[in-house]
């Protein structure tokens, strides 16, 4: 079985100073962050921006701020998001990508997503793909929904992706696929063979989901994005003691850890 990576999602767009007080903002606190996250195990660091207020931004001067402050600091894979917040444009989107992170979340289709649309139109996910492969960017294919798969595999077709892919389940947002075992189990055998997967489980459905996702040789996404409580009701000291627990479950399966190095190797990325 494959090292495990793990990815830590340190920020997202959607949570607040009020809700997590321990969520870092700007890019000092990502960097030490995601530096922390590093040396308790962490192999991939997965960035939203925000402005010093808080507000999430797309904005590639401040993800090229980012991404200096936690090299500086480390080696871990830089990934990037695309997704940003709901609400903005696709040309704000796509601009993180002239920051040249290693990776960089592809979304492959449109869904609910709380009281809002997520919306990645077919000529939009073009775009990112081709502009991930002019850049040399390894693109995560951030999976919702079931049909999601097929997007991305109409991406391959069309030569504007490559096998093998690496794709993200994200199970439990609120509007899209539910989080159950059944439905990571789903979503695996739907993949081709010879692509990685990993999981962010959203809430409560984060901690059951990475488990099984450690014995069933795929990958672990945690972190404050997807779930700022350590257990029910006891809100998490850190990202870093977020990534520390999936350690330790996977120590005790005998699941190693992987490096960014190895974690680089798995999934085909060559070190910038």
């Amino acid at each position: 079985m494959e090292k495990l990576i793990i990815t830590v999602a340190v920020t997202g767009a959607e949570v607040t100073k009020e809700q997590q007080p321990n969520l870092p903002i700007t890019p000092d606190e990502i960097a030490e962050e995601v530096y922390r996250c590093w040396q308790a195990g962490a192999s991939i660091a997965h960035i939203h921006a925000r402005l010093p207020d808080g507000t999430p931004t797309q904005s590639k001067e401040v993800y090229a701020e980012i991404k200096r402050k936690i090299q500086e600091k480390c080696d871990i894979i830089i990934q990037f998001s695309t997704g940003g917040a709901v609400w903005h444009t696709p040309e704000e989107r796509i601009q993180c990508l002239d920051a040249m992170p290693e990776m960089a979340t592809l979304s492959a289709g449109s869904c609910n997503f709380g009281n809002d649309v997520f919306m990645n139109s077919p000529a939009f996910m073009e775009l990112l793909a081709k502009t991930m492969k002019e850049k040399g960017i390894k693109p995560e294919i951030e999976i919702f929904e079931p049909g999601m798969i097929e997007n991305a595999l109409r991406l391959v077709k069309k030569g504007l992706l490559e096998l093998p892919l690496h794709f993200d389940f994200v199970l439990g947002v609120p509007g899209a696929m539910t989080g159950t075992i059944e439905d990571l189990l789903f979503l695996v055998k739907k993949i081709p063979e010879g692509c990685t997967w990993s999981v962010a489980g959203i809430g409560r459905y984060e901690l059951p989901l990475a488990v099984h996702a450690i014995v069933m040789g795929g990958h672990v996404r945690v972190g404050f994005e997807d779930n700022i409580y350590y257990r029910k009701g006891e809100l998490a000291k850190s990202n870093a003691q977020l990534v520390e627990r999936i350690v330790r479950i996977a120590r005790e399966v005998d699941r190693e850890i992987a490096t960014p190095d190895e974690a680089r190797r798995i999934l085909g990325i060559k070190k910038q």
